[in-house]
């Protein structure tokens, strides 16, 4: 990343800021500026429930182990089923899952089969037990079934040495099932990052401080500690750094020396003090700190040391929608985890949705279905980057791009729904 100095003019509120990259543009070059974090450990399996897959990791059996019955019925021989008409066979016996029946099957018997169960020898066909007609203790079927049907053969799902889950995969409950099926009771997994962030501002405080006039709660750490612990990164909250020069700087040494990645909201703007981008630019490197967006125009990324700078604004919406749609993504990639893009969903806008060209906006929005079961949506109401409720009262972004003007109740919008990144 080249070293560079950080420019102030023109105002980063502005809209039309030729400087501004495209939001794309600013992903793709956070992106390429990220690499997994070294460190590998392995951990049990009741323990790695969304960790990131260091390694590619094989089966050391058949799944299923066996040939088996898919249901319950009868097994015999696919030679033996009828061409045309109706046969009827000896039943010999039974066979459960975990109790095989032991003897071979002959010509003109067949076995009562529970699914799981071991395909008896001299079987290779099992004929579900509701097409099966049992008269005085034997087995009358039909001609319509044919060789092999509803078993499933050893090594089917997987064999010996093929991959189960590949290197940069998040852990799911499925996968915990999956490995514990084939006896792996440890699993290599990338090391947790450790994720480094504070607010700035003298006007912010505490929970349990008094608040004086002028002053406001910091929500912002608050909000940025539960999106970081969803993410399952080890936390380090430095709490408010106030609007002195020296002190930013001290944050910013101290941060990048025991961090992987470094996040701080506010002073990223123009301010006479916000001191966030000159104490980068002094400790750091810069990459860019204006994106084509809105909300979340002052976004500036770059290194502290070792570790990777975020700078968020300081509007608590602002840094939601700034960390979701880019600190998220590169976090996801330093703990290793491969790249996985929401999914955007088209939907029938219901409001009528203000925006201006030359910026991609991410409004918030209500994602319901009609009673013909199409997807619709509406604005959840004043979108202001300071009315946090917006997003309590969200299930999604409306994302509009760059082009895009105003929007009139019953245009087809694109949406990102919460439950894709969160």
């Amino acid at each position: 990343m080249t070293k560079s100095t950080v420019r102030i003019d023109p105002s980063c509120m502005d809209d039309f800021d030729p400087d501004s990259l495209p939001a794309e543009e600013a992903l793709r070059r956070i992106l390429d500026g990220v690499n997994p974090v070294r460190g590998v450990e392995k951990i049990p399996v009741r323990s790695a429930l969304d960790r990131i897959i260091a390694e590619e990791i094989a089966s050391r059996i058949n799944v299923p182990s066996h040939t088996n019955s898919a249901m319950d019925g009868y097994a015999l021989g696919g030679d033996d089923l009828p061409a045309s008409g109706i046969r009827e066979f000896s039943i010999v016996g039974t066979a459960w899952a975990g109790h095989p029946f032991q003897q071979p099957v002959r010509t003109g018997e067949c076995v009562r089969i529970m699914t799981g169960a071991p395909m008896p020898d001299g079987t290779d066909t099992v004929v579900m037990q509701e097409h099966v007609e049992l008269r005085a203790g034997r087995a009358t079927i039909d001609a319509r079934h044919s060789r092999g049907q509803n078993v499933r053969q050893a090594g089917e799902d997987l064999r010996v040495g093929g991959i189960v889950l590949g290197a940069g995969k998040r852990v799911t409950p499925a996968d915990l099932g999956l490995l514990a099926s084939l006896g792996i009771g440890e699993v290599p997994v990338h090391r947790r990052i450790r994720v480094a962030f504070f607010s700035t501002g003298d006007e912010l405080r505490t929970i349990g401080e008094p608040l004086e006039p002028g002053f406001v709660y910091d929500s912002n750490r608050y909000s940025l500690h539960g999106m970081l612990t969803r993410l399952g990164a080890d936390i380090i909250d430095m709490g408010v750094v106030r609007d002195k020069r020296e002190d930013t700087l001290q944050a910013f040494k101290e941060a990048g020396n025991i961090a992987d990645a470094v996040i701080t909201s506010g002073g990223v703007s123009v301010g006479q003090a916000d001191f966030v981008k000159d104490a980068l630019d002094a400790v750091g490197q810069v990459n860019f700190w204006k994106v084509a967006m809105k909300p979340g125009r002052p976004l500036a990324f770059g290194t502290l040391n070792h570790a990777l700078f975020f700078g968020l604004p300081g509007n608590p919406v602002s840094v939601m929608v700034t960390f979701y749609l880019f600190v998220q993504p590169a976090l996801k990639r330093l703990m290793g985890e491969t790249d996985a893009r929401p999914i955007l969903f088209n939907a029938r806008c219901e409001s009528s949705l203000k925006k201006k060209a030359g910026r991609t906006e991410y409004q918030r929005g209500i994602l319901s279905a009609d009673t013909h079961g199409n997807l619709i949506v509406e604005k959840t109401g004043p979108q202001g980057s300071g009315i946090l409720r917006s997003m309590t009262e969200a299930n999604c972004f409306v994302v509009l791009p760059m082009e895009t003007e105003s929007v009139a109740p019953g245009t087809t919008v694109q949406v990102l729904p919460f439950s894709e990144i969160v």
